[in-house]
């Protein structure tokens, strides 16, 4: 999504008594009410004070494969750029700035991101840029994104511009239960991917940070339909209830486990629900008749450390209202990543029957992260890769993929290897 609209070529006087904080603090005011189509014009309002020919804003759109254009009424329109082979893709790939040069002049890329979740992309067109003004789009950036999050939240505009396609009605409802695609801090950092993003079915995931613990979980519901997403939704709801009120996992399994019986006796859900302590790196886990998590460790997975016996599905409880859950745990090392996935992921198969497996998303992950992608980034590539070279851009069923890395020696204020 983007907007783009022309200025007037106003150079940056470095001797106005107007500062960079003021700049963005009249900004920041402006935006209150303003509506979310409003924003080109709102910046444009501020080229001059912000030494700036042009501002673009780029969104990437809901399966990562085109940073979206949003037209703006009084310029002209702006395509939308692939994110392969563009250098705005390869900013919001690598979530690094990058410089280059066009007609006008020099032109800065930078990347929108909430914490350590990609946005999108802020395109700059300058005469110049020094350090003081590539340091005031560092946080023209950070304000941008700030604004698109806080209108998003109660406008359908950014969200109908993301999607390529409509959405399913099993799908929007899973859509609107799942947290960010990726969350971080300097002590973890978790992302996570989904397919097919316009039909989900029982597929979902959760991440989230409580005080110094991550709890991180993969569902894939029975079926592929209504009551499959509504399975998921209650299974989300009802995970985040019972941690937030402060419990455990085993407790957390037994009240998904009855809030899915009460609501469809006849439907279960596969789960594998994992809880880290963010500080001493202890992992713990519930299977739930899931497949096993991955660990890997360096270059490698260590195959078998997180198999363990199977245990039944939630929501059973009526069935086996005293069924015991067993606790599992392990001692994860400084930058160990923990993979959790759906059977969509394993079972996928070409038009000539070869199933992908555990070892060739594996395989992927860490041959991507080797060479220096973040997290998300080598996340969406294998995605992208199991549409297009796997599936001939179809699943036969949900594919879900969570990972998270514990990085506890990543020093404050800078970005780990996983982001």
């Amino acid at each position: 999504m983007a907007w783009a609209a022309g200025g007037s070529g106003e150079r940056w006087e470095w001797g106005r008594a107007v500062s960079d904080d003021a700049v963005l603090g009249r900004l920041l005011r402006q935006i209150h009410d303003m509506a979310p189509t409003d924003l080109p014009e709102v910046l444009r309002g501020h080229y001059a004070a912000l030494g700036v020919t042009r501002l673009t804003v780029y969104l990437a759109d809901l399966q990562e494969n085109v940073l979206v254009a949003m037209p703006d009424a009084q310029a002209n329109p702006v395509n939308d750029l692939p994110i392969e082979g563009t250098q705005a893709g390869w900013t919001y790939r690598s979530v690094s700035p990058r410089i280059s040069a066009d007609e006008d002049g020099l032109v800065l890329w930078l990347p929108l991101l909430d914490g350590v979740e990609r946005v999108g992309v802020l395109k700059v067109q300058a005469p110049g840029f020094d350090k003081p003004r590539m340091l005031l789009c560092e946080s023209l950036a950070s304000l941008v994104t700030l604004i698109v999050l806080d209108k998003a939240d109660y406008s359908d505009d950014y969200a109908t511009a993301m999607r390529a396609q409509p959405m399913s009605l099993p799908a929007e409802m899973v859509w609107a239960f799942l947290p960010s695609r990726t969350i971080g801090t300097g002590q973890v950092t978790s992302s996570a991917v989904l397919e097919p993003a316009y039909e989900l079915g029982g597929d979902a995931f959760e991440h989230g940070i409580i005080g110094n613990f991550l709890h991180a979980a993969v569902f894939d519901a029975m079926g592929h339909d209504l009551q499959a997403g509504l399975t998921s939704s209650v299974a989300l709801a009802a995970s985040r209830n019972t941690r937030r009120r402060g419990a455990g996992l085993t407790d957390t399994a037994h009240d998904i486990d009855q809030a899915v019986s009460d609501a469809f006796p006849d439907r279960y859900a596969t789960a594998v629900l994992t809880h880290l302590d963010l500080v001493t790196g202890h992992l713990s886990w519930i299977n739930c008749g899931h497949p096993a998590p991955l660990l890997i460790r360096g270059a490698q997975v260590v195959h078998g450390v997180m198999e363990r016996a199977g245990e039944l599905p939630l929501g059973l409880a009526a069935v086996h209202p005293d069924m015991p859950r067993t606790l599992h745990h392990l001692q994860l090392e400084p930058g160990d990543r923990v993979l959790l996935y759906t059977d969509g992921v394993t079972d996928a198969r070409s038009h000539a029957g070869e199933r992908f497996g555990e070892g060739g998303f594996a395989d992927f992950i860490i041959r991507a992260m080797a060479a220096g992608e973040p997290a998300p980034e080598a996340l969406r590539r294998l995605m992208h890769t199991l549409l297009t070279h796997k599936q001939q851009g179809q699943l036969t069923d949900d594919a879900t993929i969570v990972l998270f890395e514990w990085h506890p020696a990543a020093p404050p204020g800078t970005r780990p290897s996983g982001v």
